[in-house]
């Protein structure tokens, strides 16, 4: 029987593995993080709670993520130099794909920007987007294709 947050795990019985565990290191995190804060708001006041929590939410979803990026089970397939190499365009692709997608859905129900501020901000965000996207799927295809390339 499959449990209500199965829809978050893959397939792949070793990935879903080790996402739990990526899962049940970051709850630990979270927890103990609760528990400080809890003790800290005991000696000192902290006025902005929410902030706080939200923070510690941040702090467990980036954990998560790092720890799935850096684990290198994303691409179990990439093991040969050809295969990277296409992997490198189709990340690049994807990556070019969603800026320019974005930036028109921005425009098309968004205003356009009037004044060159403006254009400036939503261009800057959606570059940094891009490039962490970028560089996070390539550290994990380059993490897959070192283990993969091991294992062979």
């Amino acid at each position: 029987m499959k449990s209500w947050i199965s829809f978050l795990l893959p397939d792949d019985e070793y990935k879903e593995k080790r996402m739990l565990y990526f899962f049940s290191e970051g709850a630990i995190i979270l927890f103990l993080s609760v528990i400080i804060m809890i003790i800290c708001n005991r000696i000192f006041t902290i006025n902005d709670v929410e902030i706080v929590l939200l923070l510690f939410v941040a702090i467990f979803l980036l954990y998560v993520s790092g720890r799935y990026i850096i684990s290198g089970i994303e691409y179990t397939d990439i093991a040969t130099e050809h295969s990277y190499k296409k992997e490198i365009k189709n990340i690049f692709s994807r990556t070019c794909s969603f800026v320019v997608i974005f930036m028109l859905l921005y425009l098309i129900f968004l205003d356009i920007p009037s004044n060159r501020n403006e254009w400036m901000e939503i261009t800057g965000l959606l570059l940094s987007v891009g490039i962490v996207w970028f560089i996070t799927s390539f550290i994990s295809l380059r993490r897959s294709y070192k283990k993969n390339k091991e294992l062979l």
